[in-house]
């Protein structure tokens, strides 16, 4: 406006008259001056306006200090990117009520919309700095020389008195939702940073660790190990001692206790940290299901300390997945306040503190789908003390759903679509004739898989399947029974896998029509290919009949011993009458586990599918039960059938799962203490549970279990045990 003021001046004196020019010339000077001194002041206000308007807007988002820490330890003036108006964005944010719509429309055509929105991400919304990083002295410090933490956001280290530059981690801070510097996201320790490691978790008051990678994948080293597998270990000034791990099918806990030695005041003040490592992340690509991932993330949400310090997550980088598992935090907990997701906005907003968050446009479509399987399916998690009550609402007629809860909760467990494109090798026509049920077919990517017969093409064939189980992954081998001209391959199944344990849930013939082939000898011995089975003995129990077998291969002149649990509790129609059969099977099979080593139990019924996905669940769901005092019936069937297909097959069957647990936890006087991880003392006798404890303690854990059990009022001496584990898990308390 100024400029054009000036020009019309200066035109205007162009077109003065003649008598212009009588006007003294030091008039004319005069009056040029003043105005581009005035232009000049009016600028200069103008921009100082401006800057000041921008630096309130750069800190107009309100962010809640994270978990009680002073600013002190904050980021040194963050540029927070200020939300852009959902009008003006190509990508706003998302009612969650729109989310499967809005999913299925991105991922049409290979995902192309969904490829289109994550190359639109800024790779960085700011022009950062990376001097510290840069720096000759810390070069050593980073992985990767293209993932440098920005000065603004990366965490400071104290400076070690006579080492240059030794405040340098390569470490940002990250916001969460609503919640300013939530998360340190870290790339994964190097041998040389071990040290400035621990001192930053000390430092930081941190008190939980996630670990989003394994130490090593595709041969290559991802992490260095930054604790010890036992006992105590000193990092720096750092003392690190193991207290107690846990090891579950898709992660593993490990319980620190931490100290700083060297203390002059003398009183060495010990912390807790708790380390949550997913280790279900494949080497390529992203989780199969984001089931795992929910499980993890709710498990970190729950046993974070309110007041500790930045959660510390980390991968190899400490960018796609450290990324990706920050912003699904971040977007359930703003489903949560506002019904809304905003993946982009986020995703944005957190690259402006640490570069290339979230890294690939897999992981982008990973944080979508898991948000989707939340929403859909929400929190199905039960403590068993609120078991009872929830059956009761599930026998309640649901409103306007023309039918119960259960049924609700089945109906959702059926419509999740069978991948028949996803079973190719079942469906070729040399294999056909090998399955059972033409719907009951493996899936490709956990079908077993036998040796190929030398010469012969279509041998590596069998219909069955890999299932996880609570603790492992492949716990069972979920199999059709065999048929007449499928018992060869079904030993040499067993044979390769080193199944020790087959549990048989059908007769051999039911209602007149053959179940399964005999692949068994009544008496002596039989051969079937390379493989001979000889019975050595046979025992006779209330609802199941064991087996001794023992199997040779003659090939390799090698022997095992197999057990079979032949169950015949299950009628012919509809489901057993009680639970105590299936609870005493499991027991069983169990305790073979613990001596023959934990190699796949083979489950089979007719199909493979029906009882033998109820066996799989019961027995999944109660480990649980007896380790965490919590169950999921849903999440546990859901996760069957995208294994295998119709796992649990009925309505029935998967009403039978809930009435077992419950029949379990009703066998016990009193399961109040469910709550802190452990089962009572004594069963009740009607049920004949054999079980060992199968973990030795050492003296650390035995000594903090003893004062666990005196907070609880619980007793461990007598506590069952359902099968022996690789690190003890009975002393966690649920948070």
């Amino acid at each position: 406006m100024q400029n054009k003021l000036f020009v019309s001046f200066l035109l205007s004196l162009a077109q003065e008259d003649d008598q212009a020019d009588e006007m003294p010339i030091m008039a004319v000077m005069v009056a040029v001056s003043s105005l581009l001194v005035i232009i000049f002041i009016i600028i200069i206000l103008y921009m100082l306006r401006f800057k000041k308007y921008k630096q309130a807007g750069s800190h107009s988002n309100s962010f809640r200090l994270t978990n009680g820490r002073s600013d002190d330890t904050e980021l040194q003036s963050v540029p927070l990117l200020a939300r852009s108006p959902s009008t003006n964005r190509k990508y706003p944010p998302l009612p969650i009520d729109k989310l499967e719509e809005e999913m299925n429309r991105r991922m049409a055509d290979d995902n192309k919309l969904f490829r289109e929105e994550f190359n639109s991400l800024p790779v960085c919304p700011i022009q950062p700095s990376c001097d510290a990083a840069s720096k000759e002295e810390n070069k050593e410090k980073n992985r990767y020389v293209n993932i440098l933490p920005y000065d603004h956001s990366r965490v400071h280290l104290s400076s070690l008195e006579g080492v240059p530059d030794s405040d340098f981690i390569n470490a940002s801070f990250v916001n969460g939702y609503q919640e300013k510097n939530k998360f340190i996201g870290a790339q994964g320790p190097k041998e040389e940073t071990l040290n400035d490691f621990w001192r930053m978790i000390w430092e930081q008051n941190t008190a939980t660790i996630v670990m989003v990678t394994n130490l090593k994948e595709r041969k290559e080293c991802k992490c260095a190990q930054y604790w010890p597998d036992q006992g105590c270990w000193t990092y720096g000034n750092i003392r690190v001692s193991v207290e107690d791990v846990m090891v579950l099918v898709d992660y593993t806990i490990r319980k620190f206790c931490i100290q700083q030695v060297g203390d002059l005041s003398g009183k060495k003040p010990q912390r807790l940290v708790t380390q949550f490592h997913f280790t279900s992340w494949p080497d390529f690509g992203v989780p199969f299901t984001p089931i795992g991932m929910l499980k993890f993330l709710k498990k970190v949400k729950n046993c974070n300390p309110q007041y500790a310090g930045a959660i510390v997550v980390h991968c190899s980088a400490g960018v796609g997945r450290t990324g990706t598992f920050i912003v699904i935090d971040a977007m359930l907990d703003m489903m949560t306040s506002e019904r809304k997701v905003d993946v982009f906005g986020f995703v944005t907003r957190i690259r402006a503190q640490r570069c290339q968050m979230v890294q690939t446009d897999m992981q982008y479509v990973f944080i979508f789908q898991a948000l989707l399987e939340h929403y859909l399916y929400g929190d199905t998690e039960l403590e068993v003390s609120s078991l009872e009550s929830h059956l009761a609402k599930l026998y309640a007629p649901s409103p306007g759903a023309g039918c119960g809860g259960l049924e609700t909760e089945f109906k959702k467990l059926t419509s999740i679509k069978i991948q028949n494109d996803k079973m190719r090798t079942g469906n070729l026509p040399a294999n056909m004739k090998k399955n059972r049920v033409l719907q009951i077919i493996p899936y490709e990517f956990n079908r077993v898989i036998i040796p190929v017969k030398r010469g012969e093409e279509n041998t590596d064939y069998v219909n069955a399947s890999f299932i996880d189980g609570y603790r492992q992954k492949d716990s069972y081998i979920a199999s059709q029974g065999p048929l007449q001209h499928t018992l060869e391959d079904f030993w040499r199944m067993i044979w390769e896998w080193r199944s020790c344990s087959i549990v048989m849930l059908t007769e051999l013939e039911e209602r007149g029509q053959e179940k399964c082939a005999q692949y068994w000898p009544s008496d002596g011995a039989v051969a079937y290919g390379d493989v001979s089975i000889e019975i050595k003995r046979e025992d006779e129990s209330e609802s199941y009949t064991v087996r001794e077998l023992l199997v040779t291969n003659n090939r390799e002149n090698k022997a095992r011993a197999v057990r079979q649990f032949h169950f015949h509790g299950w009628p012919e129609v509809g489901i057993p009458a009680d639970g105590k059969g299936m609870i005493n099977i499991i027991a069983a099979v169990t305790k073979q586990q613990q001596q023959s080593g934990n190699h796949p139990i083979t489950v089979h019924c007719s199909a493979g599918a029906g009882r033998t996905g109820t066996f799989c669940a019961l027995s999944t769901v109660l480990e649980r039960v007896k380790a965490e005092g919590i169950l999921d019936v849903f999440q546990t069937v859901k996760s069957l059938r995208l294994q295998r297909p119709h796992m649990v097959q009925t309505l029935e069957q998967y009403e039978f799962c809930y009435k077992v647990v419950q029949e379990y936890i009703d066998a016990f006087s009193d399961y109040a203490n469910f709550k802190y991880c452990i089962l009572p003392t004594v069963p009740k006798p009607l049920i004949h549970l054999s079980f060992e404890r199968g973990d030795h303690l050492n003296k650390l854990s035995r000594k903090n279990q003893t004062r666990q059990d005196k907070t609880s009022g619980a007793s461990m001496s007598n506590a069952p045990h359902f099968g022996s584990i690789p690190r003890p898990s009975s002393k966690f308390v649920k948070a």
